[in-house]
């Protein structure tokens, strides 16, 4: 497993990205929508991303809710979701079209959500 990115829930996707890029020195490298949320990424020279998540109507986001998830690689997310013991299904593997991946969304012991994240075949 190997660490991909780390999701901020934040109020403003130009703004933040604007920071990210012009204040840290991070590169904008990709984006997509889903429902009502924009996602935006942008990486570190290791290729190590954050994701930028602004959903339409949120205003605010208040401490302990502005960490979303943690994205790890994995080589089937099938077989590591039924392999790891996890604390609690946010959401069964799954075909994400809009991301070129399949995922799961599981609980560590203390609730943080993991993704599992596994590129799907082109």
């Amino acid at each position: 497993m190997g660490l991909i990115h780390v999701c901020l829930n934040v109020t403003d996707a130009e703004e933040s990205v604007q920071f990210y890029t012009e204040q840290l020195g991070f590169e904008e490298s990709w984006s997509f929508e889903s429902g009502d949320t924009i996602n935006r990424y942008v990486t570190d020279d290791d290729g190590v991303e954050i994701q930028l998540s602004d959903t339409s109507g949120v205003d605010e986001v208040d401490a302990g809710t502005a960490w979303d998830h943690l994205a790890l690689s994995v080589e089937s997310v099938d077989d590591a979701f039924e392999r790891i013991d996890h604390f609690g299904t946010v959401q069964e593997p799954q075909d994400q079209p809009a991301a070129g991946a399949r995922t799961a969304f599981i609980e560590d012991p203390d609730g943080h959500v993991v993704e599992l994240v596994e590129p799907l075949e082109e």
